[in-house]
This record gives C-alpha cells, structure tokens and sequence, in this order.
C-alpha cells in the first residue's frame, strides 16, 4: 500500500485539493518510518522541502483512526513566529477532520489555554519556554493533559544542539514522559544537520528507542550564488590592476543534487566517522550564467553613498528581498543608510527590519507584508529569519560580510527559492582600506575567506558543523534543580538527585557536582532544608523561580554600561571577564573590571580588532571553517562564484600570504614582522583558539618571553617575545602534551560567567564547567603538536 493510500480521506482530500501531481520523498520516506516501526525519526532535508506534512500527516492519519484520549502530540518550535506559522497552516487542515490543534506561548490569550486545559486533545505547539512554565504551574495537571501523548515534534532541531536551551527541551520532554506515564516517539526536522547520527542518538535518549533517519533522493536544484567585495571607500581590488584578466567575473549558477541522506551505517551508536554520515556529496556543475540575469541594477544609489551598502540599494528595488546582517546593531545601521538612500533620491521607503530586540507586533507587520505577494519592499534581518516561518516568496538574499557557519548560510540562502524557485543568494563583503602601515595579518580579507570556506565546505563535502553535546551544563543543572523543587514541592536529596541527575543531559554531571551546588544554594538561600532533612525552594530561589524570566535559559539583554576613566562609551550585553577585548564606539578596548552588580565594565583602548564576543553562541566558528580559509589562500583555484572585486582580492590575499610565508611550500604558521613582534596563524576554531591563547599566557610566557599577547579571535594573535620560532614550537608543543588539569588554562581569580545561572553556581563548578566543557584542549593539541612534526 502506498504512501498516499494509508494517509486519511481528509489528507487524500488536502493533497487533491492543493494540485499536487504526487508526494515528495521526504514525505514517502517518513510515512515508512512513522508507520512501519516504533522508533524514534530525523528528518533531514532542504528547506521548504515538505518536512513538516512529512511528519504530521502519518501522525493525524493515526489520530484520524485512533483519536487520543489526551494530547496526543507535542510540537516544539524555536520561535513563537514559527508556532504562529505552523499553527495557521495545520489549523485549517485538522479543523475539518475534528482534531483540535492549540498553540502555546506567551503571546497566545489566556482563553485559548484554559480551552485546552479543559478540554485537551490533537496537538500542542509549544516553545521550550513555555513547555517549562507549563510543567511549572501546571504540574498537577500532566498526567490528565498528556496520559495519551504518542509523539513529539521538534522542529529545526539543529537549533536546539547548540548550549542549553537544547537541553533544556530534552529535559523538559523527559519529565514530562515520567510524569505522564508515557513514552512518546520524538520526531526530529532539520535542513541543516552536521552529523546526524550524533543528532539523532540526542534525540533519542533516555527513551529506549533507536532513531531512524530515513533515506531518500531529493530532487534536482539549482543555487544562483555570487560573492562581491568592497572597499568601504577609495578604489577597489579589481581597478588596482590586480586582477590579471582585467574584466569583472560573471556570477554562475551552481546545480546542486543532492542524493542519499544517510547509510545504514550513520545510525545511533555506529562508530562511523562523523563526517562519513554525510557521504552524500554535491554533484555540482557551473554552468555559465549572464551577470544581467542575476544582478541587473533596477535603481542608483546616491553619489557617494558606500559602495557595498549602495550595491544593494541599486539591486533590491522591485524586488522582494532579504538583506542578512551578523548583529542586531548591524541590522539598524544597515537599515537607515538604505532608508537615507530612499529619501535623498526622493523614493518612497521601501525597507524594514526584524530583528530579536523589536517588540512582536513590530516584528509580524514585518512578517505580514513580506507575505502579500503585491508587495516588493526588502527586509534588513538577523537571524530572527533564518527559520522556517513563511514570510512569501522572496527572490533573492543578500549577506553583508559572512555568517558564521556552514547552517546559517544553508538557512538563509534557502528562504529563498521556495515555490520552484531557485533560491538566490549575494554576498556582499565589506572591508576598510587597510592602513598604509598596517601589519601583514590586518591585511588579510578574512570576511571573503571565510564566505569562501562557508560555501566550498558545502559544495566539496556537503560538511556542516556537527552537534555540540559534551559541555558540563551546571547553568542548566541549577535552573532544572529549582524548576523540579518548584513544581513539586519538598523532596529528599536522594529524590531530588533521582529526578534529575537521571536526565540524560546530565550524563556528565556526578553525584558529587550536584551535591557541592547542593551545599552551595543552601548556603546562598537559594534553597532550604526542612527540619525533616527536605529541600524545598528558599527565600533568594523564590525571587528567581517566581520571575517570569525563569523559564528560558538563554542569556537576557541585560545591558552594560562601558566606562573608559569618566567618559561613558556606550552600552554592551554579555560582557566578557575582565582582560578580554571589546569594539565599541569604533575602537578595541581591555576590560579592566565587570561590576555585575552595578551593570558597570571598566575598560581602556587598545590597538587591534576583536569580532563578536566568543561567549554569543553565533559567533563560534568551527575550525574546519579555519582549515577551509587557509586552503583558500593556498590554492590557485578560481571560485566561480567570485564577481570582479571579490576575485581580484583573494587573488592579492593569495600573493601576499604566499610572500610573508604562511602558505606555500615552505608555509608556516609563526612569522616574524620585524624585530620581536611576531603573527600567528592557528587556523584553528574560536574555543580551540582560545584555549590555544591561554596556554601562551599562562603556560609560554615566561619560557618565550612572551611581553605582549593581541588575539584577533579566530584568526591571529600578534606576538611580543623574545624566542625564536623554533623554541616558540617547542615550548608551546612540550607544554601541550603535558598531562594538565583543563583547570589550569582558568587565570587564578577568574570566574567566567558564560551561561545565564552561572552567578548562581558554586565559583570551582563554574570555572570546571568552562576548563572542561567550553575550552577545546584537544583540537588545540593537535595542531600544536602538528606544528612541531612538521
């Protein structure tokens, strides 16, 4: 029996009604999985690909025949727009079938929740957020609510592998099942999982199934792809004379198939290496494409206006289009120079933005006019747009400088190219003129490097970054301890343990760990023991479990105010400890002092850059990215891609690297820039880089003579010392390979505040947590160890 024929009448009708010719694979692929065994499942698949009818319709089939007598599923989204867009869209198609679906969240009328608090059924969409302030004020209630529940939904699970909000809704899943009484499938929807035999072994536990990851061929596509680069002002690369060919490279088009998702071999538990579970590799072709086609100038931006910012102004009009920026302070300077742009050539205005600090009702008239197809205006974003929420048909994005990763810029190439569209994306890089006297490694485009590495890891090797699951989570540990004790009342230490080290997030975390945070919230009142032995929530855990901030465990937008001596410089969030580097107010500064209490930072100038803070969890980059970059560098081949300037810039970056010596056959990663001052290139990720940075400091110096340390995170650090290079490899290589508690690269009195509780935490669990879950020693000691091989 065919897929569409085990699907019920009313999802035969939907499918007749909407014209479709026949199911996608994805979709045939899932209803084997769903209907045919008893396991867990991971959908894996290009975006607007058909993952979310893939996994709903074997599910409401099943709900047609068998009605639940509870909730009978749970889907969790990210995003309270993404639940707003899939309720709108599984809403209408369960109305007429009788199966009632509720959406869940802060923004959705207190009448809706107590309906389905009366009557519960069908299906729950629901944030991490909200599930937790549910099981919180609710907790009675579950057994009744979700004594039938059969599956939960996780949609873009790739979001939830990164830091705790994805364990948060692992735990969250787990006490629900207990206190249910149930053990629910766990369906999982992604387009951009790095290895899915680790996601779908995350998905799985604690539930005693395997997870399945179905494999399928998804048809044919086609990118439209380009990369550009600007000078933010004087001349640009290719009128340098440095491009040997003399004419401006047209943008290709790049034909994409995609073929089996996985083997049998990528199943959980499999020893197969991680990157092998993708061995579906890109047969890519570049077939020859017009400039005009793709890049066609539809308006002029003003006479001096900045070359890159103006090159999208001039290619946005009549258009319906995305413009993705790296931070939400980008996305509002970005979005009033192109609105300057409008009114100095007397224009309608004909741009918005969305980003995450915009109030809701802000964000979705955003949402609702890129949804009217008679609307062609363009929308400055970060990556509040990155997910799946319909917002149209939009014809072509554009990225300002690179993303971080491999996902983000899968995510945001494919908000384009929905309804057969080929999704279209143009990468415009921007860079300041380098300083006459500027130091080799500041030379260096590492923005067009790094959009380089982004996109050939995809096209080579179909590579994006793997799950980051081994981190010590004691933030989370110390908000799912208060949540448990909150909702249920007085326990024991042994019940309370038993409830919560039994999660299997928590795997790493040891019975003597929770009993030290223990000790520590009884000391700090954030828990108290009862006369009888119990632990019940004490008078400064009340404060913080009674906020309506409780329920998420990412870091708030609490800001800071920067102070250099008297003068006030500006406002930050998330500041890093004291002796890292910050950018505001146009300059590089060191951090003196945080006084957390007062939301003060204390800093002076510096000279240097720094990018995002290492602590945003969008600014980690993998050191596979690094890699990428510098046989970027290294090799001689021309991306097809690259338009003029861009071409003509690597190609200078090429030249320069290969004469300064760190590519080439003689390449190297220290070279000296006159005297004692010195660059590194570690090539390595931003943990591995920073773990590498504080072996210098606190393990080289003395031996190096090490008098001064710059790192331009994770690029290069600038170096004052008076070795040689070759006792600097054998210093540091000797060093490495020592057999060090991970607890010596934390400074003496440094308590690095990473995760939102950690203030809350015991100071030796804090800084254990961030020597032995958040530095990389490991991928540090290989490279370190493979300079001195070599």
């Amino acid at each position: 029996m065919s897929a569409f024929d085990r699907y019920a009448p009313f999802i035969q009708d939907f499918i007749y009604n909407n014209s479709w010719e026949s199911l996608r694979s994805i979709q045939v692929a899932a209803a084997e999985a769903i209907f045919d065994t008893d396991e867990n499942v991971l959908l894996t698949a290009s975006t607007a690909s058909g993952k979310t009818e893939a996994a709903f319709f074997p599910i409401l089939s099943e709900f047609w025949e068998n009605p639940p007598a509870s909730v009978g599923a749970i889907y969790i989204g990210p995003l309270k727009a993404l639940i707003n867009d899939q309720f709108q869209r599984l809403q209408p198609l369960c109305e007429e079938a009788g199966i009632p679906v509720w959406h869940w969240h802060g923004d959705v009328s207190s009448s809706h929740k107590a309906k389905m608090l009366k009557h519960p059924g069908g299906i729950l969409q629901i944030t991490p957020e909200s599930l937790e302030a549910l099981l919180f004020h609710k907790h009675a209630l579950v057994p009744r609510l979700f004594c039938d529940l059969r599956y939960v939904v996780i949609d873009e699970v790739h979001s939830l592998l990164r830091g705790d909000r994805g364990g948060q809704a692992l735990c969250l899943i787990e006490r629900l099942a207990r206190m249910a009484q149930v053990n629910p499938r766990r369906i999982g929807l992604s387009a951009t999982i790095g290895d899915p035999a680790r996601a779908g072994a995350f998905l799985a536990s604690g539930t005693g199934r395997a997870c399945i990851i179905p494999r399928f061929e998804e048809p044919r596509k086609i990118w439209r792809l380009s990369m550009e680069h600007f000078y933010n002002s004087g001349p640009q690369a290719s009128e340098r004379g440095l491009n040997s060919q003399g004419s401006v490279q047209l943008a290709d088009v790049l034909s994409v198939e995609r073929v089996d998702a996985c083997d049998d071999r990528s199943l959980p538990g499999s020893t197969h290496d991680a990157n092998a579970s993708q061995d579906q590799t890109e047969d890519v072709t570049v077939l020859n494409a017009e400039e005009h086609t793709l890049l066609a100038p539809t308006d002029v931006a003003p006479q001096q206006a900045d070359p890159g910012i103006g090159y999208i102004f001039e290619r946005t009009r009549g258009r319906k289009c995305l413009v993705f920026v790296n931070s939400r302070e980008e996305a509002e300077a970005v979005c009033s120079v192109l609105r300057s742009y409008c009114e100095a050539r007397h224009e309608p205005d004909r741009f918005l933005i969305h980003h995450g600090n915009l109030s809701a009702s802000y964000r979705e008239a955003a949402e609702d006019i890129m949804r009217d197809d008679e609307q062609t205006q363009t929308t400055v974003t970060t990556a509040t747009l990155e997910l799946g929420i319909d917002i149209g048909r939009l014809e072509r994005a554009f990225q300002i400088d690179a993303p971080f990763t491999v996902s983000s810029f899968l995510q945001r190439m494919g908000r384009t190219g929905r309804r057969d569209d080929p999704p279209e994306m143009h990468f415009v890089m921007r860079e300041e003129q380098p300083e006459p006297r500027a130091m080799m490694p500041e030379t260096v485009p590492w923005k067009l490097l790094q959009g380089i590495a982004l996109v050939q890891l995809y096209r080579e090797e179909k590579w994006v970054e793997p799950p980051a699951l081994d981190r010590l989570p004691y933030s989370l540990l110390y908000h799912q301890v208060m949540s448990t004790l909150a909702s249920c009342g007085e326990l024991s230490p042994a019940e309370l343990a038993q409830r919560v080290l039994t999660l299997s997030y928590f795997h790493r975390v040891s019975a003597e760990d929770l009993r030290e945070l223990l000790y520590h919230l009884i000391e700090t009142d954030h828990i108290e023991q009862t006369e009888t032995g119990g632990l019940i929530v004490g008078i400064a855990g009340e404060r913080v479990a009674n906020s309506y901030k409780f329920y998420a465990v990412f870091q708030e937008n609490e800001e800071f105010t920067v102070r250099c001596e008297s003068a006030e410089l500006g406002t930050i969030v998330n500041p890093p400890p004291a002796g890292e580097r910050i950018a505001i107010a146009g300059h590089c500064w060191l951090v003196e002092e945080v006084d957390w209490k007062r939301h003060l930072v204390f800093c002076s100038q510096v000279k240097g850059r720094v990018p995002a803070y290492f602590g945003d969890c969008a600014g980690d980059i993998h050191t596979r990215v690094l890699e990428r970059m510098k046989q970027a560098l290294e090799e001689h081949q021309a991306y097809p891609y690259l338009l003029g300037n861009a071409r003509a810039r690597l190609a200078q970056a090429r030249r320069v690297a290969e004469n300064a010596g760190i590519t080439g056959r003689l390449g190297r990663p220290l070279i000296n820039l006159g005297g004692s001052t010195w660059a590194l290139f570690p090539w390595l990720g931003s943990y591995a880089f920073l773990t590498l940075e504080r072996l210098l400091k606190i393990k080289c110096a003395k031996e190096l003579g090490l008098k001064k340390l710059d790192p331009s995170r994770p690029y290069f650090m600038m170096l004052t010392m008076s070795a040689d290079e070759q006792t600097f490899y054998e210093v540091v290589a000797s060093e490495a390979e020592a057999d060090f508690d991970p607890i010596e690269l934390v400074y003496d009195s440094e308590v690095p505040y990473f995760d939102k509780y950690d203030e809350m935490l015991p100071a030796h669990l804090v800084r254990k947590g961030f020597a032995e879950g958040v530095l990389d020693i490991e991928g540090m000691r290989r490279r370190v160890l493979g300079w001195r091989e070599t």
